[in-house]
């Protein structure tokens, strides 16, 4: 038949006989079909899946709901009505909700301004260039103003960011970026928001060190250089020599064919000074900077510091829009309503156009130097964006976490698989433990000396450089741990940390309260204050040398050759003395003594006897001869041996640590 099926059954009697044969139909299960529901489903949404009306649905559920608007949050209910409508059901995810795209909630720089909406501004001059080549001397006299005086050391420690006004009316914005090689990163910063970069060498010197890698920067930066040969009237200046070794590293000036132009000056004297400014405002006009002064604001931190009257302080360069009081403004994950703006003097603004420096007061945080600064139209939008930010961070982080932890997980499989493939060479099931038994408990100090350090700076450029530096340190002798870092004043946290640590504190030109001063010398924490980087560092390698262990070497101080071997009579035995002459410096009995033959050592140790003339003596000097009696007895003498006198001494160790400089 069809669409059914068929079984044939054989009926047995009483005695096992056949007694009737039949056939037997039955209908297969018919198969439900399967409807989609979802957690929380209403009366409605299931008569619209089941494409019936609301009264059957609710007579589905026997009358336990009522309303089209009734939610089933039950599922054994829910499941008992579907099945008596005959379906089988299957629990989905709501079509109804709608999954909301995660918004970048970031705030980006805006797209370059087109050419009508750009405005003149001052062009922004970094002046670099190798250390004590004059750099903030130059400065000095553009504005008139004796900066280098108070520069502790005649060294610049800060990025320097200010207005001058020419004689001819033009307006620059300098950026004095130090000429040390701990701040390589601070001029990096400076190469990188500037117009024109001012390469100042000087005459006596030639291109050094710090020269090349200014050169190096404004080049990454595609930056036009301008170069002040400085220091022309000093005794060994050559301007010649100094121009042929900037081509040599290729600045090809105007003079040699080139087309930079480098301008012989004298800062100290003020020589030539007016051809080096009409030289950058010609630059200047050659770029044709300029900049958008509507919309939102777009700057860089120059530099921040904390003030302990005004609080969190920063110095940032505008490169679009105009900064007002009252804005608020995000720099990283640091937030700022603008409560003070004032210039380099300290004279209040009530604005900041592009192209002008300014110190910017009411940050929350402290933001890093070099961070981007962009204006938001609330505080509840900037604490938005920090969030989001802090979330990419954390991101960030959590992959390179992931990186390391796969790293770590194939390494133990690898060696998880060559051991289990040795085990198996072996044929064995179980290996025994190669070498001793190790600890169970590990003690991580092995001994090695350790010196623990906490660094408070002033601003954060100082601090980063002053990270760098200190990161550069790699020697195995003597472990160094920066315990903790940070600007502003040292606090009583700070010292507790270094007495929990057994730490020193370095203070770089930040001041220590009178309190804390006191705490310090009560749990004998010692706060050493400086304010030049090289210092500092030279106070730190005194402190790793203190704690390195002395080196022991040997000191000679005569030698003898044996001229011939004697024998003499102790008891029954003879035993050999070495006739000899010394030939150098002085022989001491209490020294130890060397007998090398062949440039090979045979003995190593004390005398038992020094004669000369039968007397036994404590020292011989030059070209006297001696009797000298080792005491290895069975040593025998060969004449041309040499037996070298020595004293064991020990000398301070110091580290082979060098920052650059």
């Amino acid at each position: 038949m069809e669409n059914h099926s068929t079984i044939q059954v054989k009926h047995f009697g009483k005695g096992g006989k056949l007694w009737k044969k039949g056939i037997i139909e039955y209908t297969p299960k018919a198969k439900a079909k399967v409807i989609d529901v979802w957690r929380n489903i209403t009366v409605a949404e299931l008569a619209q899946v089941l494409d019936r009306d609301v009264k059957y649905v609710c007579d589905l559920f026997l009358n336990q709901v009522s309303g089209g608007r009734t939610v089933i949050s039950d599922q054994a209910l829910l499941h008992e009505a579907v099945k008596r409508s005959g379906h089988r059901m299957r629990v989905v995810a709501n079509p109804n909700d709608v999954v909301e795209e995660e918004v970048d909630r970031d705030i980006y720089p805006r797209p370059p301004p087109t050419k009508s909406q750009l405005k003149p501004r001052p062009p922004v001059v970094t002046v670099m260039g190798h250390v004590d080549h004059g750099k903030t001397t130059l400065l000095d006299a553009l504005r008139n103003t004796k900066v280098v005086a108070s520069e502790f050391g005649g060294i610049t420690q800060h990025i320097g960011a200010f207005s001058v006004e020419l004689k001819s009316g033009a307006k620059i914005t300098f950026l004095d970026t130090p000429g040390h090689a701990a701040f390589t990163a601070m001029r990096e910063r400076g190469a990188n928001i500037t117009d024109i970069v001012v390469l100042v060498v000087a005459a006596d010197d030639g291109v050094m060190e710090q020269t090349v890698e200014s050169i190096r920067m404004a080049r990454q930066a595609r930056v036009p250089i301008l170069v002040a040969i400085n220091k022309i009237d000093a005794p060994r200046a050559n301007v010649e020599e100094t121009k042929q070794m900037l081509v040599n590293n290729g600045i090809q000036v105007e003079s040699l064919g080139g087309d930079v132009q480098a301008v012989p000056i004298s800062a100290l004297k003020r020589r030539n000074l007016d051809q080096l400014t009409e030289a950058l405002v010609l630059q200047a006009e050659l770029l044709e900077v300029g900049a958008d002064p509507i919309g939102p604001v777009e700057a860089v931190v120059v530099e921040s510091r904390l003030h302990p009257q005004r609080g969190r302080l920063c110095t940032i360069v505008v490169q679009r829009g105009t900064l007002k009081k009252g804005d608020v403004i995000v720099a990283d994950t640091s937030l700022c309503r603008v409560r003070s703006i004032k210039d380099h003097d300290g004279k209040q603004l009530t604005e900041v156009k592009p192209g002008y420096p300014a110190e910017v007061e009411g940050w929350k945080d402290l933001p890093s130097a070099g961070e981007v600064v962009l204006q938001v139209d609330s505080e509840k939008t900037a604490r938005n964006v920090i969030k989001a930010r802090e979330s990419k961070k954390q991101l960030a982080k959590q992959e390179e976490d992931a990186i390391a932890i796969s790293s770590k997980e194939e390494q133990h499989d690898r060696e998880y698989k060559e051991k289990l493939m040795h085990k198996r060479r072996m044929g064995r099931f179980r290996l025994r433990s190669q070498g001793p038994r190790g600890k169970e408990i590990i003690d991580d100090d092995d001994g090695t000396p350790r010196i623990n350090l906490i660094i408070k700076a002033d601003v954060d450029g100082t601090l980063e450089a002053l990270l760098n530096t200190l990161d550069s340190y790699e020697e195995p002798d003597c472990v160094m741990d920066l315990v903790h870092y940070g600007v502003g004043a040292v606090t009583e946290s700070d010292i507790e940390m270094a007495k929990s640590f057994n730490g020193i504190i370095y203070a770089f030109n930040s001041d220590c309260p009178p309190k804390c001063k006191d705490l310090a010398d009560q749990n004998s924490v010692p706060i050493k204050h400086h304010n030049v980087i090289y210092k500092l560092v030279d106070d730190v390698k005194e402190e790793i040398n203190d704690r390195l262990p002395p080196i022991s070497y040997e000191e000679v101080i005569g030698e003898a050759t044996v001229l011939q071997q004697f024998d003499i009579n102790e008891g029954r035995k003879k035993v050999p003395v070495a006739g000899s002459r010394c030939i150098k410096g002085v022989l001491k009995r209490s020294a130890k003594f060397k007998l090398v033959r062949n440039e090979e050592t045979l003995f190593d140790g004390p005398l038992s006897s020094m004669r000369h003339l039968k007397n036994e003596v404590d020292s011989i000097k030059k070209d006297l001869d001696c009797g000298l009696q080792l005491q290895d007895k069975d040593l025998e003498f060969k004449p041309g041996d040499t037996i070298v006198c020595y004293e064991n001494k020990s000398k301070r160790q110091e580290t082979s640590w060098d920052p650059g400089f």
